[in-house]
């Protein structure tokens, strides 16, 4: 069932953020009104050696980094990687264990450690592996499959890269309007997310540079995309998703903010334990950027160690 096909235009997409974007962040996100949630980034050749080794794969580390909660439906798995044969593999057991309404791969992430594996923007540079990366994935399950990508990665250019796959069953594709040399910065370039379309006839999203309503209206009004994926703007601010669905700006008020922060530890560390609320350091310091004594209290909460510890710190 291709899930993409029945979200109401414009629609609004948590976009993967590895190391960020994880269930109980996911969690808060959907109960601001974000559309579709993906997964962080997920190693296809984890998958594939978890597979290979493992006789209980509930021990997976990555097979619990792409686990989800039926509330943030529809959740789309991320996958990382060059090889086809491991994206096989991947797929199958994503289909089998963890049931997600879609599966993404990643032709985006311009990090130096992820391209050094040939994957995330390396790969979309390399045409001929990119073809059997999709190719494998898409024969391997039923679900819709959507792929992320940068307009340009070495030589080789959005619409290039749409022409060469164009035959393949991709249901829906993300861009990010920046190149890989660009990293996080830079202009974003809607022109050519705007001529993608004459390239490929399925769902297109925007995304990169979007923190307000007034970003993701100038956006969808100059590339003609179905929808948007919001990543960094989200980050400290995940009401942004009611903002763009009301067209009003949230205000931003220290107890209300406080309150959705307790809020997002508490279900980290349900999900997670100690572990969550370490994890959760990044996510508090970005909630209180900006308020009057943040930078004193962003010392306090990169120490964090416990649930107590959060709302300890918040409450003074």
């Amino acid at each position: 069932m291709n899930f993409w096909q029945k979200l109401k235009k414009p629609f609004y997409a948590l976009a993967p953020l590895a190391g960020i974007s994880d269930s109980a962040f996911r969690q808060i996100c959907k109960e601001f009104g974000a559309d579709v949630m993906y997964s962080e980034m997920a190693s296809a050749t984890a998958f594939f050696y978890d597979a290979k080794k493992r006789k209980n794969l509930d021990s997976s580390e990555t097979l619990k980094l792409a686990r989800f909660e039926g509330k943030e439906r529809p959740f789309v798995v991320q996958l990382f990687g060059s090889e086809p044969e491991y994206f096989k593999v991947a797929t199958e057991l994503i289909h089998k264990q963890i049931k997600p309404d879609g599966i993404d791969i990643n032709f985006g992430c311009p990090v130096k450690k992820v391209q050094k594996q040939g994957a995330g923007a390396a790969l979309m540079a390399d045409l001929k592996k990119s073809y059997k990366v999709i190719k494998a994935t898409t024969e391997s399950t039923d679900l819709p499959i959507s792929i992320k990508t940068r307009t340009k990665a070495g030589d080789v250019d959005i619409l290039r890269f749409l022409d060469y796959i164009s035959d393949l069953d991709v249901k829906a594709i993300m861009i990010h309007g920046r190149t890989r040399a660009q990293m996080f910065s830079g202009d974003i370039d809607m022109a050519v997310i705007k001529k993608a379309r004459d390239f490929f006839p399925g769902i297109i999203m925007a995304n990169g540079g979007i923190y307000s309503y007034e970003d993701a209206m100038r956006v969808l009004n100059e590339t003609e995309a179905d929808g948007i994926g919001i990543a960094r703007g989200a980050l400290g601010k995940p009401w942004i998703f009611k903002a763009l669905r009301t067209g009003q700006s949230v205000e931003r008020q220290k107890k209300a903010v406080f309150k959705i922060a307790v809020k997002h530890a508490e279900l980290a560390y349900t999900q997670k334990g100690k572990k969550g609320i370490i994890e959760m350091r990044k996510h508090l310091c970005w909630y209180i950027h900006g308020f009057p004594g943040a930078s004193k209290k962003r010392e306090e909460l990169i120490r964090v160690s416990s649930l107590d510890d959060v709302k300890n710190i918040l409450s003074e």
